[in-house]
């Protein structure tokens, strides 16, 4: 039972905020490390992370300190002018990740729609498509993000309802899943991505694990193929990385598990360590370089104080040994949650610390959030019978052992 203040406090929302969420039933006013506080103090084991952005914990100490320290130096400046935390920024992004290009903005759905710019216009001045016929190939299941033209390619239609028209140029592909029943590797989805190939084709924008469609983890060597399917037909291959990047799924980069390099890579969510919307899009010089002074931008993208967290953001993963201990507690967790070896328990995918338990349909995940709620533990469905958990990635392993008691404990009462 939530109490007169939590009550109030949520009547505001409904009486004044747009309801197009559906949040828990829950107010929170402190975070810290691993854990979450309400209005009442009631303490809870964050396992959502806010969608993978607060991979090194609430509130990490030394990434609060920079963002202090630059706040009261330099803040806002717009890229009308060079910064210092900028060049640094963008310097260390480059060098981490391999790509020899970066081009800086805020949230993922605007790195998205840049990957979808920069994919246009190498098809239409590096690989001659014609003007206004480039097309991009998309998988069913996908979740890039919320602007008209990402909702527009969804296939999802709670998405897609009432923003109509959408801009055209996008083609559907199946997306390849561990479940798959071909007889060779992925040939359903990489066929079916083929068969969409024209002389009009730009590029193949996938995420490598889809998270909001269900943490659907593809098939091994399924990357692999769509590299080579790429290159072969002269086609850029980008990954949405948005959620699955940055040491998530127990590598720096989830296509890192198969050993491949994209075209492109859209990074958000964790890049802003947990403190501010930060995102960009990562590539060569090639595609980057047809980008000119007015061709795209943005006022607030790549900003001093947003660059000097974000540069942080980036030595923590090393510094706090975030890419081991995703892998190592990603595994651990995963086991657990397989070993508790209950009946509405369906599936338990992922990689790394970021696992999806697919449940019985005649359970409502939703539910189970609640009640798990109530056992002090946070975590959010996707679609109605996937739990999605996702903890920040300094969990330890006595955490997951608690955490562990109390799903035993919920998922039983649903039994």
């Amino acid at each position: 039972m939530i109490n007169n203040l939590q009550k109030n406090l949520i009547e505001k929302d409904s009486i004044y905020g747009a309801q197009n969420y559906s949040p828990l039933p829950i107010v929170l006013n402190k975070g810290k490390g691993v854990y979450l506080w309400d209005v009442d103090g009631n303490k809870y084991l964050d396992m959502m992370s806010a969608y993978s952005a607060v991979s090194h914990g609430h509130s990490h100490p030394e990434l609060v300190k920079v963002l202090i320290e630059q706040a009261k130096k330099l803040a806002i400046t717009s890229r009308a002018f060079y910064t210092e935390p900028f060049s640094h920024y963008i310097e260390k992004l480059s060098k981490i990740s391999g790509f020899s290009s970066v081009l800086a903005m805020n949230t993922g759905a605007e790195a998205v729609e840049t990957a979808i710019k920069a994919a246009r216009r190498w098809g239409y001045f590096s690989k001659g498509i014609k003007e206004n016929k480039a097309e991009i190939i998309v998988a069913n299941g996908n979740f890039h993000g919320r602007t008209t033209t990402i909702v527009g390619f969804s296939s999802d239609p709670e998405y897609r309802k009432g923003f109509g028209p959408f801009s055209g140029g996008f083609l559907e592909a199946d997306y390849c899943n561990t479940n798959c029943e071909c007889s060779k590797v992925c040939e359903k989805s990489i066929g079916s991505i083929k068969n969409l190939i024209s002389k009009n084709t730009c590029a193949v924008i996938v995420e490598p694990i889809q998270g909001e469609g269900g943490i659907i983890t593809p098939q091994k060597g399924w990357l692999e193929q769509l590299r080579k399917l790429c290159t072969d037909n002269n086609i850029l291959l980008i990954l949405d990385e948005i959620q699955s990047g940055l040491a998530r799924t127990g590598e720096l980069f989830a296509f890192q598990h198969e050993n491949i390099m994209p075209d492109g890579l859209i990074l958000g969510k964790a890049l802003g360590g947990g403190l501010l919307p930060v995102s960009a899009f990562l590539s060569n010089k090639e595609i980057m370089d047809h980008f000119n002074p007015g061709s795209h931008g943005s006022t607030f993208g790549g900003n001093p104080l947003a660059a000097s967290v974000a540069s942080k953001a980036l030595d923590l993963i090393y510094e706090d040994n975030l890419i081991s201990n995703s892998k190592e507690m990603g595994e651990y967790l995963s086991n657990q949650l397989i070993n508790l070896n209950l009946k509405i328990i369906k599936e338990v995918r992922g990689k790394g610390l970021w696992i999806g338990v697919e449940l019985d349909k005649k359970v409502s995940a939703k539910k189970v959030c609640l009640a798990l709620m109530r056992e002090g533990i946070l975590a959010k469905e996707t679609h109605s019978t996937v739990i999605r958990f996702a903890p920040p990635l300094i969990i330890k392993k006595e955490e997951i052992d608690w955490a562990i008691v109390k799903i035993k404990k919920v998922l039983n009462d649903f039994i």
